[in-house]
């Protein structure tokens, strides 16, 4: 059996064909400009129009979803989708049966199904991207919480909030790309536009200050968000997910600022990388079908 699986983030949607046994046999990127809803719905349709044998399609997107029904209540950075039912809009398209499920919760997913977990009842996920996302598995069981957004990792607060806004004190202020592109355009003048994370991370590399010093309080504040989950969950593995952790030095660079810490966990990066995302949208989507 195929699916069509889509993997949705703040500027990319990832795409792919994957098997029910968890082999990718097609997969592409398209970039999107300004978080755009509708040109990620056109990639979606563009896709399957080009893999008309596949039987299924499994959605990974960001926000609070509803993973029985496909209904999306936020976005996350596709505010396009605020209340936007994906699941139905797709069947109507293409009289396919359809899956949608929280982005962190598909690489959870795909890590327990494929990946290094697969033996494990109690480990976390943390995903880095345009924000901080993450899931829970906990005594075997995939935690969701009363209104299904457990693991909304990236409101942990890195620091003591002031009288402002208490969200612009979260991890999602200071542990993401944006944030970290954000930051540079306001030390340098140069257009926040013009600058990727990659390119900051290239630049630490090189001994820029400014880099140094971005980055250094990036892990720094990364690391508390993980000493705090270390403590509150006592997990056997906290796996984290994102276009960072491909990085080459990224997982020796984290346990460096991490020894500060003096944790007793594990802390690794996902097993599939950039299509831990397509992998566990497939694996929701196999439940889903067994449930039927």
């Amino acid at each position: 059996m195929k699916i069509a699986a889509f993997d949705i983030g703040g500027t990319s949607l990832k795409m792919g064909v994957v098997t029910d046994q968890g082999k990718i046999v097609a997969q592409d990127k398209k970039d999107i400009m300004n978080h755009s809803g509708k040109e990620i719905l056109d990639g979606v349709q563009s896709w399957l129009a080009q893999h008309t044998d596949c039987e299924g399609v499994a959605v990974s997107t960001p926000g609070y979803v509803d993973p029985e029904s496909g209904h999306i209540t936020m976005g996350g950075a596709i505010r396009d989708f605020d209340d936007f039912h994906l699941a139905e809009w797709l069947r109507e398209k293409t009289a396919l049966p359809v899956s949608v499920e929280n982005d962190a919760n598909c690489a959870l997913l795909a890590e327990r199904w494929l990946g290094k977990a697969q033996e494990m009842s109690d480990f976390l996920m943390m995903t880095i991207g345009t924000g901080v996302g993450g899931a829970i598995f906990c005594n075997n069981a995939l935690v969701r919480g009363k209104q299904g957004r457990a693991g909304e990792f990236g409101s942990l607060l890195s620091t003591r909030p002031n009288s402002a806004n208490v969200r612009h004190y979260t991890m999602n202020t200071t542990c993401t790309m944006r944030v970290l592109t954000e930051n540079y355009s306001m030390h340098t003048g140069q257009k926040q536009e013009e600058i990727t994370g990659e390119e900051i991370f290239s630049r630490y590399d090189n001994n820029d200050p400014i880099c140094s010093r971005l980055v250094t309080n990036f892990y720094k504040d990364l690391c508390g968000g993980i000493y705090n989950l270390a403590h509150v969950f006592n997990p056997e593995c906290i796996f984290l997910g994102g276009g960072i952790t491909e990085r080459e030095t990224f997982l020796d660079e984290l346990h460096y600022h991490l020894a500060w810490f003096d944790l007793d966990v594990r802390v690794d990066t996902a097993t599939y990388g950039n299509d831990s995302g397509m992998l566990g949208a497939v694996k929701h989507f196999l439940r889903q079908q067994e449930k039927a």
